[in-house]
This record gives structure tokens, C-alpha cells and sequence, in this order.
């Protein structure tokens, strides 16, 4: 054929199919195909409008398959897959997850392999075809190019994140020359993927523009790429990838080791530098509600209780500040917190999060369960940890709530264990016995009831319910606004995901620094050019930290834990545990730390969902109960998630993660 000296920009994945007709779809049979899109890209280049839209379908995919917070079927299991939140109306997926029953040959849902590797090869054609459109100005091209970098890049991210070193494919494609053999493409080492995902990200910081307009939410600003660059090189010198001998024998096609077998504490240092490009850019700060009359202030302390935000909450309403992140109060194009956000996409978005939270009586699913453990990583409403408070005698199991305002934010008849809680915990929590407002709701039945989870009631345990009660006996109200109801007439409230925000950022910096030794600096060059240092500075490491806890309404870090690296490691994890929450990062977390064998392999815990409301089962009901049916199994194994065996059989130089 004449145009076979033609390079195509094309998955390799998708390419090898074609060659071993294995596709069921016919018309990837044809090849015909490939040479009549390659002409319809050298027509469509040329246009402003054709190549807008091809941007933006390369972006559909990162929203629809990538989101962490997905819950239509497309994904977003891991929020699921740890040890903070069950899921009831799909426990079957659940259950699966949780025991680790998923293989090479049964996937789930968390076949990101089987389209992510899309983005990347849209992105690299975007990026080697934008220059021909001369409708569009030369800036107009170089913030285009910017974002299909970012999408490459973040593309590979979630793949690096799932399973580990890569296959990197050929900017420029392959030849449909090329012989099988030559088409079958090794994983490179971790320390090659990081470092060209890392180039995608740092290469797109220089020509993206600092703020995006409220109708382009969803495309990266300059911030947005230097905080997934910070987040690439955080997980990069984390324990899972930096001098790992525990995955000594994951190695390529070509017998070399995919995994750095040496600990490098640079790695760290680059990881805290890259979070601190995104601090001086000045243009992010958590997000701050003012207080109202009807504002719970935090108990008085004498650092916090008169200062303004960010040395104190003199001037801010801590519960409010957290809630309104999530629950949908304020647009994102108003957050100066939200870094990175995908749009809502409906059904398969917070749709039906909101759907899975709001109770069965008021026509949801009431289909989540919060786990105990979680329940139990909220600190009191004064600092302590709930063990500290239980051996100080300041912690109650027992007893109930009389009278509504006897503590702050319960309402009467609720246990004694959630009173004197953290303002997060209000936010996150729906505790047996909370109030869901539903304000939209017609019918004022509906407005402002009181939820139990107690056996044989409507919203806990019945004989023909068994899916639609959270078997924890403790639901989820985090992304749910006051608004938001399902009965008659009610509606939802738009919410947007916070893929990336300055939390994490924030928390991201203060770790990467601890982890430095004493004394020791390091230098870097920003993308800017300019250089940056960074060490293990305290000073630094509390300006992150007590940003995130006083703006949830808590004391600042003693010295004491600041200056023990081991304290404040702990500290951050208990921290990072809370104030994500539900946004699936828990279960990336507990694997990059290496944490996921023991904290993964402790039982589910809840109520005892078998107890009732009478005066013999009310106190019964809060008595710490293992979830039998959902049991919990970590395997040193599932630190990588296994790659796909039909790619393996494609593509015969791909080697699988051990133990799969």
C-alpha cells in the first residue's frame, strides 16, 4: 500500500489487536481505518472547531473512567476497597474487593488498563498535530498543547498509581510496518515513568495560565500541573516505590528490575520542593466560611481562640468550612482551595453518591456504611484522640443525649460516643440518630427527620431490606448538601469533585519534610528557573499542618511531635485519614506507605446492626461488632493491581506484577 511508511499515533494495546484480530468490535479489524483517520486528522488540524472537539473528547475519558469518586460502574471502587466505607446495593463488587477476589482474568471494575492507555495516545496526537491549525493563535496553540500534556500525564498517573512501572509508548507512534515483535513494548522502570509523566507535567506548568473561567472548569491551570507533578514525585519517594526489596522480583521482558532496590531520601526532597512550587505560586489558601450566630465555636485555647484564620478560628466557622467543600455551596470557579476538579457527569457522578447516602425512608438507597475504625479517627472536639480522651475518663460509650443543644450539633436520644466530636466529624458522619434536613422536599414529613439505624426500623436492618441499610450502622453525609432530597418535589444540589486541593498540597509538603534527615538541604530548579531549597524545617512543616487543623476547628501540633519524626508521621496519617476521607485516598495511601498488610488486614467494625430500639437493645446497638459478611483480607500481592491477561497474551513482552 502506498501510505505504509505512514507513523500512526495509535495505543500499542490497540495496535497489536488490530494485527492479531482479537477485537470483538469489527472495525478495528479494518486497516483500512487507521489510514483513512490518519487523513481525517491531516483535514480536521486545520480546523479551530475540529480540533477543540478532539480535545475534548480526549478529556471525556479522564472524566468518565478516572474519577475516584464515580460510583455508576465505571470505576471509583477503591473509595469502596478500604478501610473506611462499605457500599450495600453493590456488595457483591464490595465484598469482592474487600476479600481481594480479583485476579488477571476478573478484573471488577478497575479495568483502567483496558481504556486509559485512550487519553494517552489522543493527547500524544493532539500534541504532534495542534501546530497545523493556524485558526487558532500561536498562544491559543501553546495552552492546548499545555492541556493535552497535562491529560497524558495524568493518564499515566492513574496507571502508575494501579499498577506500577508502565509500558511508555513512542511519542510519535508506531509504523504500520512495524512486525508483531517489534510492537510489543516492555514496562519501563518506575524511575522512567516518573520521570517522562513528571516532564508532561512540568513542560505543561510553563504554558497553562494560572486561572481557568468558569465555564472551562475541568482543564488544568498551571497549578493543577504542579500539583499532580507534586503528587507524581510524592508517591515516587514513598515506601512502596523507593527502595522496595519487597518487589525485587517485578521486573521487565528484559530481566531488568522495575523497582529502585535503594532507599533515596532525595526523592522526598524533590517530592517537598515540587509541593512548594505550588504554595508560592500565591494563588491557593484553604477554603473559610464566617461564622453566623448559629457557628459552634471550638473550645477556648490560648494560641487559637482569638486569632484570626490561618493562626486561629476567631474569625471562621470550622464545621462550615469543611462542609461546603464538598457538599456543593459554592461553585468551584470560587474555591480557592480547588486545584484540579472534573464536572459533575450526572449518574455517574454525585448523582448517585447522593443517591447511596440519603436514606432509604427518604427515598435513597442508604446504601453506605462508615466503618468504625474510621468513626474512631476523629479526634474530640478539643485535640485529643478519642484513646486519649477515653483514658483521661473525658469519653462516654454509654448514655444518650436528652435534649436537643445538650451538646453541640446532637440532637436528643443520640449515643454519648459521638458528643464532643471535631467539627469534621459533623460533616462526614451520619451516626445513628442525625438529623437530614432535605429542605427541597415537599412534604414537610420529609424536612428535618431524626434517622436510626436500629434493627427493624425503615432505615435499618428488615427481613426484605438486607442491601439498603448500612450494615456499620453508621451512614455517610458528606457531599450532601441540606438541600438535597429525593422524595417528591426535592432536588440535588450540583457538586463538583475535588480531584486535587490544596490540603493536599499542604499535607503532601509537611510530609515529604519530615522525612528529611536533620541538618540536610536540598536544591532544586523550579520551572521557572529559578532555584529552590528545601529541608527538614519545622517552621514549614507546622505552616502546612495547622493550616489543615485549624480551619477544622482544632489545636495545632505539639512541639513535641514536630520534632519526632515518628510522632508526626503518625500524626499526618491519622490527619490525611480524616480530612480525605471518603475521596479515595485512603486506599492509595495505606499501599504507597506500605501500611495496607496490617491496617488492611484488621476485621470491619460497626454497631451491632441486630439490636433494636427497645429499652433492652438501644445501648447494645453501639457495642463494637465485627462485619462478618464483609471480610477483610490484604495480600502482600495487592499492593499492584494485576494487569489484564489479555494484554498480556497481546503483547508478549509484558511482564505481570509478581504474585498475580
Amino acid at each position: 500500500m502506498k501510505k505504509q511508511n505512514k507513523r500512526l499515533p495509535v495505543c500499542f494495546a490497540a495496535l497489536l489487536t488490530l494485527l492479531l484480530g482479537q477485537m470483538s468490535c469489527s472495525n478495528y479489524l479494518d486497516v483500512d481505518q487507521y489510514f483513512d483517520d490518519q487523513l481525517t486528522l491531516d483535514s480536521a488540524f486545520t480546523k479551530r472547531a475540529y480540533a477543540e472537539g478532539f480535545l475534548s473528547n480526549a478529556f471525556e475519558v479522564m472524566y468518565e473512567e478516572v474519577s475516584d469518586i464515580a460510583t455508576g460502574g465505571k470505576g471509583g471502587y477503591a473509595l469502596f476497597a478500604s478501610d473506611e466505607l462499605l457500599r450495600m446495593d453493590d456488595s457483591d463488587y464490595t465484598k469482592k474487593y474487600q476479600n481481594g477476589e480479583y485476579s488477571a482474568t476478573s478484573t471488577l471494575t478497575e479495568d483502567k488498563w483496558k481504556r486509559v492507555y485512550e487519553p494517552v495516545r489522543k493527547a500524544s496526537t493532539f500534541i504532534n498535530r495542534i501546530d497545523d491549525c493556524r485558526e487558532m493563535t500561536y498562544s491559543e496553540r501553546a495552552d492546548a498543547k499545555a492541556q493535552a500534556r497535562f491529560l497524558r500525564g495524568y493518564a499515566y498517573w492513574v496507571l502508575l498509581r494501579q499498577y506500577g512501572p508502565l509500558p511508555l509508548i513512542p511519542d510519535e507512534g508506531f509504523e504500520i510496518s512495524m512486525t508483531y515483535d517489534e510492537l510489543s513494548v516492555q514496562r519501563n522502570t518506575l524511575d522512567e515513568c516518573v520521570e517522562y509523566i513528571a516532564n508532561d507535567f512540568l513542560v505543561a506548568a510553563q504554558n497553562l495560565p494560572l486561572t481557568r473561567t468558569a465555564n472551562n472548569i475541568g482543564r488544568p491551570t498551571r497549578g493543577a500541573a504542579l500539583a499532580a507533578r507534586a503528587r507524581l514525585l510524592l508517591y515516587a519517594a514513598s515506601p512502596l516505590y523507593n527502595g522496595n526489596t519487597d518487589l525485587f522480583d517485578l521486573r521487565n521482558f528484559d530481566d531488568e528490575q522495575l523497582i529502585p532496590q535503594s532507599y533515596d531520601e532525595s526523592k522526598w526532597a524533590r517530592a517537598a520542593a515540587a509541593a512548594l512550587e505550588v504554595i508560592r505560586l500565591n494563588q491557593y489558601e484553604l477554603y473559610t466560611a464566617a461564622p453566623t450566630e448559629n457557628t459552634v465555636i471550638p473550645p477556648y485555647h490560648p494560641l487559637h481562640s482569638e486569632a484570626g484564620y490561618p493562626d486561629g478560628w476567631a474569625n471562621i466557622d470550622p464545621f462550615e468550612s469543611y462542609r461546603q467543600i464538598f457538599n456543593g455551596s459554592i461553585a468551584p470557579s470560587r474555591f480557592s482551595e480547588i486545584i484540579f476538579t472534573r464536572p459533575n457527569d450526572g449518574a455517574n457522578g454525585y448523582a448517585d453518591m447522593n443517591n447511596l447516602q440519603i436514606p432509604f425512608s427518604l427515598s435513597g438507597r442508604n446504601a453506605l456504611a462508615v466503618t468504625q475504625k474510621q468513626v474512631n479517627a476523629y479526634s474530640m472536639r478539643d485535640g485529643k484522640t478519642v484513646y486519649e480522651a477515653e483514658t483521661a475518663g473525658e469519653y462516654r460509650q454509654d448514655g444518650f443525649t436528652t435534649t436537643a443543644g445538650e451538646y453541640d450539633f446532637l440532637p436528643s436520644n443520640v449515643s454519648l460516643q459521638y458528643a464532643n466530636r471535631e467539627p469534621r466529624f459533623y460533616a462526614s458522619i451520619a451516626y445513628s440518630g442525625s438529623i437530614w434536613e432535605c429542605e427541597s422536599a415537599n412534604e414537610t414529613q420529609f424536612r428535618n427527620k431524626q434517622v436510626f439505624y436500629y434493627k427493624d426500623l425503615t432505615d435499618g436492618k428488615l427481613y426484605n431490606n438486607a442491601s439498603n441499610f448500612p450494615v456499620t450502622g453508621i451512614g455517610m453525609k458528606k457531599y450532601y448538601h441540606p438541600e438535597d432530597a429525593k422524595t417528591s418535589g426535592g432536588y440535588l444540589v450540583t457538586k463538583f469533585e475535588p480531584a486535587i486541593r490544596y490540603a493536599d498540597v499542604l499535607l503532601w509538603y509537611a510530609e515529604a519534610l519530615n522525612e528529611l534527615t536533620s541538618g540536610q538541604s536540598y536544591t532544586f530548579t523550579t520551572h521557572t528557573g529559578a532555584e529552590l531549597t528545601v529541608k527538614r524545617d519545622i517552621a514549614e512543616m507546622r505552616y502546612a499542618m495547622k493550616r489543615v487543623r485549624v480551619r477544622a476547628g482544632l489545636p495545632d501540633l505539639e512541639d513535641a511531635v514536630y520534632n519526632d519524626a515518628s510522632a508526626f508521621r503518625r500524626a499526618l496519617k491519622r490527619e490525611r485519614q480524616v480530612e480525605f476521607f471518603a475521596e479515595s485516598k485512603r486506599y492509595y495511601d495505606l499501599r504507597r506507605w506500605k501500611d495496607a498488610m496490617v491496617e488492611e488486614n484488621i476485621p470491619l467494625t460497626g454497631c451491632n446492626v441486630e439490636m433494636t430500639n427497645s429499652d433492652s437493645q438501644r445501648q447494645l446497638f453501639y457495642r463494637e461488632t465485627v462485619i462478618s459478611s464483609y471480610p477483610k483480607i490484604f495480600l502482600e500481592k495487592m499492593y499492584l493491581w494485576p494487569i489484564p491477561q489479555y494484554e498480556l497474551t497481546r503483547n508478549k513482552r509484558l511482564t505481570q506484577n509478581p504474585g498475580w
